[in-house]
């Protein structure tokens, strides 16, 4: 891919200014959960990815965390949006993998659904950041390239 392509699928958006709202909404939500995972880390950290089963939980869940805190940020102040929404769709697509389908069998599709209903936000949230970009209240926007 070119320098300039890259460029161009980084910084360039035509996305509407209420995407500023999505930012928001989404980026604070990882960024919330993120510190929690250090804040209270048998509940949400390693405790937790212990209990479902994630290989190495006291090397993931840290790292999970300082993404979900980075890539939340990123996402609130519109920089490098586009990008930062990668790894934050992994992180979203492998929690609902290991929590909500297994909760699916166990549990039955309303309490599955009830349980997945924020994640389902999340990962819409970028999905939708992933294919408009930042928006004009951002830092992408200011250099986009012309």
């Amino acid at each position: 891919m070119s320098d300039a392509v890259m460029r161009n699928f980084l910084f360039s958006t035509n996305a509407p200014r209420a995407t500023i709202l999505i930012r928001l909404l989404v980026g604070a939500v990882f960024l919330s959960e993120g510190i929690q995972k250090f804040l209270f880390p048998a509940a949400l950290g390693v405790g937790r990815f212990t209990k479902i089963g994630i290989p190495a939980p006291q090397f993931f869940a840290p790292f999970v965390g300082v993404v979900e805190i980075v890539c939340g940020t990123l996402l609130i102040v519109g920089l490098v949006t586009r990008l930062a929404a990668i790894p934050l769709m992994i992180d979203i697509s492998v929690a609902i993998i290991t929590t909500k389908i297994p909760m699916l069998s166990a549990a039955g599709f309303w309490s599955m659904a009830h349980e997945a209903r924020t994640d389902y936000c999340m990962l819409l949230g970028l999905v939708f950041l992933l294919l408009v970009g930042s928006g004009p209240f951002s830092i992408d926007r200011r250099i986009e390239p012309s």
